[in-house]
């Protein structure tokens, strides 16, 4: 391998082809999060290929760190516990700045609380690649992501890889948990401050519809109104079609002359 071969990765990509391969690395990782970890793992709205699981564990785990039991727990807390001191990120509570730049340390805290685990997480992997790998080895996945951006675009690679571990503490820890009960619109009298964000549907996957979503709380599908834009569903109907996954459960849906309001029918899909 000659200098310049070493100073531009084995790849050799175009600074177009670098911005391209960094988005969809870290689409994939918002799609980790909100079909697997969000909407199969905490809320059962839909089944999932064993397949398709395992390959979110191994992708999440090079890119993120975060356990399955972890962000189950702490997502099912927050919902039984939203908006009140025991709620791990409400900016209610901690303030818009501290879950906005903080969210991750927020995470942090409580996924070492040992009775958040053990009440909320119920249901998660635990088997062999979960106990010999994923737990005691958690960051080995991103250090791995790190050698592989490197080898293929050199130093640049740095770069891509911070872009990638900031990926979800900023916009999902921080966007989603801040803004998302603390500013936008909601569709819901929820008993809680969530707020569907626009326009962020291509970064956050439809995670930013949090109005929406805390309104029905194990919906597959998170929009509600034409004009609102759920790429998570998108994914999730695609898998289906490939026999990867199967909705289970889809709402709210907005009846006529309710205003947008409260009226919420759920629509169970026959299994």
């Amino acid at each position: 391998m000659n200098d310049a071969t070493w100073y531009h990765g084995l790849w050799h990509p175009s600074l177009g082809a670098v911005i391209v391969y960094t988005l969809v690395l870290t689409h994939v990782t918002i799609v980790s999060v909100t079909v697997y970890l969000h909407r199969y793992s905490a809320h059962r709205a839909l089944e999932l290929h064993p397949a398709l699981q395992h390959f979110f564990r191994f992708w999440l785990w090079l890119t993120t760190g975060m356990l399955t039991v972890q962000w189950t727990a702490i997502h099912r807390k927050h919902h039984a516990t939203c908006e009140t001191h025991d709620d791990p990120h409400s900016p209610q509570i901690h303030g818009l700045a501290t879950v906005l730049f903080r969210g991750a340390e927020l995470y942090g805290v409580e996924a070492h609380n040992p009775k958040t685990i053990e009440r909320f997480g119920r249901g998660t992997p635990d088997d062999w690649m979960e106990r010999r790998l994923y737990r005691p080895y958690k960051r080995c996945g991103i250090a791995a992501m790190a050698v592989i951006d490197v080898l293929l675009l050199g130093p640049l690679g740095l770069t891509v890889w911070a872009v990638q571990m900031l990926w979800i503490p900023f916009l999902a820890a921080g966007v989603v948990n801040g803004l998302g009960h603390y500013a936008g619109y909601r569709n819901f009298a929820t008993p809680n401050a969530s707020t569907n964000l626009l326009p962020w549907g291509l970064l956050i996957g439809g995670e930013e519809l949090h109005n929406n979503h805390h309104a029905m709380p194990s919906s597959a599908k998170l929009s509600v109104k034409w004009w609102e834009f759920d790429l998570g569903w998108f994914w999730i109907r695609l898998f289906s079609v490939l026999g990867l996954a199967k909705p289970l459960r889809i709402g709210p849906l907005v009846t006529p002359g309710d205003a947008g309001k409260c009226a919420i029918e759920e629509t169970r899909i026959a299994r």
